[in-house]
């Protein structure tokens, strides 16, 4: 819905979930603000619709969340155990229904301190204080909700991450939320770059350097495609332009099921195989396009791209895996390094929202 009215018109386009639309040129930038806190208010404020279902025939030019599972509508509750959270115990559309920007990573301190991060970069009027682990109640995961934004840890590799995404694609559909952007921000070792580059991911391959994610269901093993959004990479990569203290590029990301022998480490506890083999298997891998491992990524497009959300694995590289395996830099540069892919996709966001010019 195109306005041209002030704050009031927009409060009530948010409370009644419309898309709002309208010119950069009538707000100034105290009112951009005002309305992505506005919109957060409305989230709190009685459904018109008391049902926790969604009607989704009555959205139309909305990309919505979807759950591929024939048995999960006619369910009477559904628990997201993991996150704490349920479709009788909580209203997810007015906690949720505002969301646009899912980020993830496997650090609880990390996804905590992005939270914190965002809250400034986009300049909200509650205090920090205010802002609580949703899934406070557990102690897998931790959740903020920073205006259209969540920020949510997905734990270390494939499993803890799958589980996490099926709770959270389930939540985003219970909560109506449409045209929502999920972006994972991590760590990786990379491949033949220098230290502290940041990887945006092309195509997620497996330890074959193939685009697929392999799941075994009961006794049979399912192939799934791990396509990710390329206009999605390349709106981001557009905005690490504007940021010239790292570099950043677009690359392969390999996905691996471990971090010592998986990944051709000499420093596991276990180890079957040469030095030789070991560095041969990276160069091959560079050979291939891939530019950073980490072990996240092919589940992550997998899950992401059948439930209909643009997702992007966003990285930065801890070390050059052509010269070691361990991780030996000092913690203050690691910690740096460790924001990069924060600051990159903060910058995003705000562009996203018409707040690029806002500066922290």
């Amino acid at each position: 819905m195109e306005i041209s009215g002030g704050l009031e018109t927009i409060y009530s386009c948010l409370k009644e979930n419309k898309s709002v639309c309208y010119p950069r040129s009538i707000l100034d930038q105290d009112q951009i603000v005002t309305i992505f806190i506005l919109q957060s208010m409305a989230s709190v404020l009685p459904a018109s619709n008391t049902s926790m279902r969604s009607d989704r025939n009555t959205y139309v030019g909305k990309s919505f969340v979807h759950v591929k599972n024939p048995y999960l509508d006619s369910m009477d509750e559904d628990v997201l155990y993991h996150l704490d959270l349920g479709t009788k115990t909580h209203n997810l559309p007015e906690m949720f229904g505002d969301v646009k920007f899912v980020c993830v990573g496997g650090s609880p301190n990390r996804m905590k301190a992005f939270a914190l991060f965002m809250h400034k970069e986009l300049r909200l009027t509650d205090s920090e204080e205010d802002i609580k682990d949703i899934c406070a109640g557990t102690d897998r995961y931790c959740m903020y909700k920073i205006g259209p934004v969540l920020s949510i840890s997905h734990g270390m590799g494939i499993p803890s991450i799958s589980i996490m995404l099926h709770e959270l694609i389930k939540l985003l559909y219970h909560a109506r939320c449409s045209d929502v952007i999920i972006i994972r921000i991590g760590t990786s070792g990379g491949i033949g770059i220098a230290p502290g580059s940041v990887v945006i991911t092309d195509e997620a391959v497996d330890s074959f350097f193939k685009p697929r994610f392999e799941q075994v269901i009961l006794d049979n093993i399912v192939t799934r495609s791990t396509e990710l959004d390329k206009e999605l990479a390349e709106e981001i990569f557009n905005c690490s332009k504007e940021i010239s203290n790292f570099p950043t590029l677009i690359g392969h990301t390999m996905c691996t099921y471990d971090f010592y022998e998986g990944q051709g480490r000499l420093d596991g506890a276990l180890c079957s195989f040469s030095r030789e083999k070991g560095l041969d298997y990276l160069k091959r891998a560079y050979n291939a396009g891939i530019r950073n491992i980490e072990m996240e990524s092919t589940v992550f497009a997998a899950m992401c791209r059948l439930c209909g959300l643009k997702a992007a694995v966003v990285c930065v590289t801890l070390l050059n895996r052509l010269e070691c395996d361990q991780i030996n830099s000092p913690h203050d540069v690691l910690v740096e390094y460790q924001k990069r892919p924060q600051l990159l996709i903060s910058k995003f966001i705000k562009q996203r929202l018409g707040l690029c010019d806002q500066t922290s």
